[in-house]
């Protein structure tokens, strides 16, 4: 249970500005999980969670100021870089690069968060990207291949 609650809360901070525990606690709550106050400090111990200046909201630690990748300059620079070939079928994506080009591409796309994407998979010159459904991979493919053609 606790992998399970941590990992939301890995995900809420990352997706969602939270500024207190008592908030997390909240939240948390609303998605299942019930655990205390205590429980919740420990949790933020170990996944070693920090505030942001700016806005005093958790985030995990070597996240760029702002929380994500600003604006998404990194990730339109390494799909430009990157990025040869892109297919999508339904809420999957399949971006080709040259061999040994996918691990940066996949940490970049995973860097920026986009709401709409669920994970990535990297091999050597592959990358799966599963996004929520359809219409984001839709949104997501028209995004990458926009920046790809510079």
């Amino acid at each position: 249970m606790k992998r399970y609650r941590q990992s939301a809360i890995l995900e809420l901070v990352t997706h969602e500005s939270v500024c207190s525990q008592e908030e997390l606690c909240r939240r948390l709550r609303a998605r299942g999980f019930h655990a205390t106050q205590a429980t919740i400090s420990r949790d933020i111990k170990e996944l070693q969670l920090v505030k942001r200046a700016a806005d005093g909201a958790y985030q995990k630690p070597g996240v760029p100021p702002g929380g994500r990748d600003a604006g998404g300059d990194g990730l339109q620079k390494a799909v430009a870089d990157y990025l040869r070939r892109l297919d999508q079928v339904q809420q999957l994506l399949v971006l080709r690069t040259d061999p040994g080009q996918a691990p940066p591409l996949a940490v970049a796309i995973d860097r920026a968060a986009l709401p709409e994407v669920v994970g990535t998979v990297a091999g050597d010159d592959t990358i799966l990207i599963i996004t929520r459904h359809a219409r984001a991979g839709r949104e997501v493919s028209r995004m990458l291949e926009g920046w790809a053609r510079g």
